[in-house]
């Protein structure tokens, strides 16, 4: 890991963006690193765009404000690639990482981001399949693990069952786990 990651989250109300973003940063806590995990709301209701953050570092984070210049962007909602600059500000090196079916060059296309990595995974495909509900951000971070290499599938999946363990059903969290395994073998770089 580099000495300070930097992670934007863009989905909408109710899928799951700030939890996500805190379940990475928990993993992170495990792994004997620091971070912070916040959300950024507009109006506050559910199917509203959305913005979370999360900070992975080797080191003590000072900095206390919204992230401007993201290493990595997650883009939960692939509707919000209209209507949202998701790829703004995003760091020339970056990686995308957008739950559509479309392919990693029409993400390129449709976001003007042309220097860094985009990868696809049709997380909402997979979580209907596996979960029976279109929550994305368990499949989600099984895609941003194999992306990124910044975390272990098994430890992800280990915080996902602590962290749900208590608050749904065994065999839901068993589902968001399968949701999360698969999306890291189904993720697209392009």
């Amino acid at each position: 890991m580099k000495e300070l990651t930097e992670i934007r989250w863009h989905g909408r109300g109710g899928q799951g963006v700030v939890t996500a973003g805190k379940l990475l940063a928990e993993t992170a806590m495990g792994a004997g690193q620091y971070f912070q995990a916040f959300p950024d709301y507009g109006p506050e209701r559910m199917g509203a765009p959305i913005r979370a953050f999360t900070r992975l570092s080797s080191r003590p984070i000072t900095i206390h404000s919204q992230i401007e210049k993201p290493d990595v962007v997650l883009v939960l909602d692939p509707t919000l690639l209209g209507t949202v600059p998701v790829a703004e500000g995003l760091e020339e090196h970056g990686s995308l990482l957008v739950n559509t079916s479309m392919s990693p060059a029409e993400v390129r296309k449709a976001t003007g981001f042309q220097t860094g990595r985009i990868f696809t995974v049709d997380a909402s495909h997979i979580a209907i399949e596996e979960m029976g509900r279109e929550i994305t951000n368990t499949p989600m971070l099984g895609a941003f693990a194999r992306a990124t290499g910044l975390f272990d599938i098994d430890d992800l999946a280990e915080q996902l069952k602590a962290w749900f363990g208590k608050k749904i059903t065994a065999e839901a969290v068993e589902a968001n786990v399968r949701a999360m395994r698969r999306a890291a073998k189904e993720v697209v770089e392009g």
